[in-house]
């Protein structure tokens, strides 16, 4: 084992800090065909939309149509070390969680080509089982990145689950999302996209992006959509979604408060509309200035964006979310965004988002906080985790690999290095559980076709898979 030195920093975007990372170049839509990658672009190019005041629908839209998919197995969509204690969080109804500090762990080696075992998929899910929580692990002591073995050993899952460790990228992963090519998609806060075969063999994508944290593939197409940044400034920055290959497609996006705060993650409801969630570019609604006056919100900050994904579109979907790094549908056509809250130390939050409702910022609880106004009604969160654990990835199980019971629970990444994070947290009826614990800074979470659950780790660069194998 060998012990890796944590360094840790405080970022106010999925954790709750205020230290800026080194700008990454900007965006060169600099494409590397990656082998066996089938992406297929649009004949004609894409408007690209900038909104200005004038121009933004400011109309709330209306929930998307339900869809109750049956379980069978299906693709979805959707990371700071140190030793950690474990503190019990809390379900409460229409709750939510917030931001935290993170270790960097730097990635020590090139990426493993070593073979990871597939899971057959079962055409039925498996009965339902209770797995019971899973613990801790309490220890400071890391193996090596390319220690397969040593990390598959560290995470911790229920009884009937595997781990394995399927391969590494470098640098510091912020996003995945699977391919209509079976490829796992992967960008990093570097700035690039890598592909990951099953194996673990890694290919470069496309590169030139800066700060990239949102991938998403529209439904029936080869099109990947991503979030990043254009102008990388805490005062009068701006984000962005492009498609690969084709350039912008909607920019002007309000950025960049800290770290994660920007246009983030990216799903595709089942109206065909495409979803982006937006952070604030404040801690608490103050201004940046220090004078300690509230601040005239952007007209898309701290929102969930429904964008039409031809034309650029954008209208309003909800409101209130400091910094909601990830979202992601369920089986009933419910949307979920985690949130991280603000520094001064409330708990993090998962929000159920309702169409048209205020879900929090900047109205808070604190000696300079705000409250709202007369007739404005803030919707508490759906569940709640412990103060800076930084809720980052959230995706649903909506596939059949995993037992019956665990069919749309909601699985949520605790990134930063506070004690009760560091893992993958399990949504169902109740409280939340642990469901993986050991992990570095795990960012992001996602359902494989195979019905199984990937991982990527922010600090290792790691892409773990978690199997149920009875």
């Amino acid at each position: 084992m060998k012990k890796i030195l944590l360094i840790t920093i405080l970022f106010l975007a999925a954790c709750g800090g205020s230290t800026e990372p080194t700008a990454v170049p900007q965006p060169t839509e600099e494409i590397a065909a990656a082998p066996e990658v089938t992406t297929e672009p649009a004949d004609t190019a894409v408007p690209q939309a900038v909104p200005t005041e004038a121009s933004i629908t400011n109309t709330l839209v209306p929930e998307p149509p339900t869809a109750t998919a049956p379980p069978t197995a299906a693709s979805d969509t959707e990371a700071e070390p140190t030793a950690t204690e474990d503190t019990e969080e809390t379900a409460v109804p229409e709750t939510e969680p917030t931001e935290t500090a993170v270790a960097t762990t730097e990635p020590t080696a090139e990426p493993t080509s070593e073979t990871a075992a597939e899971p057959t998929s079962a055409s039925q899910p498996p009965p339902a089982v209770d797995p019971g929580e899973v613990p801790p692990v309490i220890s400071n002591e890391y193996p090596d990145n390319n220690d397969k073995s040593g990390w598959e050993n560290r995470i911790n899952v229920p009884a009937g689950f595997e781990v394995t460790y399927v391969g590494r990228v470098e640098g510091h992963p912020t996003s995945l999302a699977f391919g209509p090519d079976g490829l796992l998609y992967i960008s990093n806060q570097e700035g690039s996209i890598f592909t990951m075969d099953s194996s673990g063999n890694v290919s470069t994508f496309a590169s030139g992006y800066n700060t990239p944290t949102g991938l998403a593939f529209r439904p029936g197409t080869g099109q990947l959509y991503v979030s990043d940044r254009v102008i990388n400034e805490s005062v009068g920055g701006e984000s962005q979604i492009s498609i690969v290959g084709q350039g912008q497609l909607i920019g002007g996006l309000p950025c960049c408060y800290t770290f994660l705060h920007a246009a983030n993650g990216i799903a595709f409801g089942p109206d065909g509309m495409g979803y982006v969630g937006v952070g604030a570019r404040a801690d608490h609604g103050e201004i940046l200035d220090g004078s300690g006056r509230q601040d005239e919100l952007h007209p898309l900050e701290a929102t969930i964006l429904r964008f039409n994904p031809d034309s650029g579109e954008i209208s309003v979907y909800a409101r209130g979310f400091r910094n909601p790094y990830d979202i992601a549908w369920d089986a009933n056509g419910t949307l979920w965004a985690t949130d991280n809250d603000p520094d001064y130390g409330p708990p993090e939050e998962v929000h159920r988002v309702v169409p048209g409702a205020e879900h929090g910022y900047p109205w808070y609880d604190c000696d300079t906080c705000f409250s709202p106004p007369p007739g404005v009604e803030v919707l508490p969160p759906t569940y709640t985790f412990v103060p800076h654990s930084s809720p980052t990835g959230i995706t649903v199980y909506k596939a059949s690999q995993f037992p019956s019971n665990y069919y749309n629970n909601k699985f949520v990444a605790l990134w930063s290095a506070f004690a009760g994070a560091q893992k993958v947290m399990r949504l169902a009826d109740g409280p939340p559980q642990n469901f993986a614990t050991g992990f570095a800074a795990p960012i992001d979470v996602i359902v494989g076709p195979d019905g199984s659950m990937y991982v990527t780790d922010w600090a290792t660069g790691i892409v773990f898979k978690i199997s149920y194998t009875g």
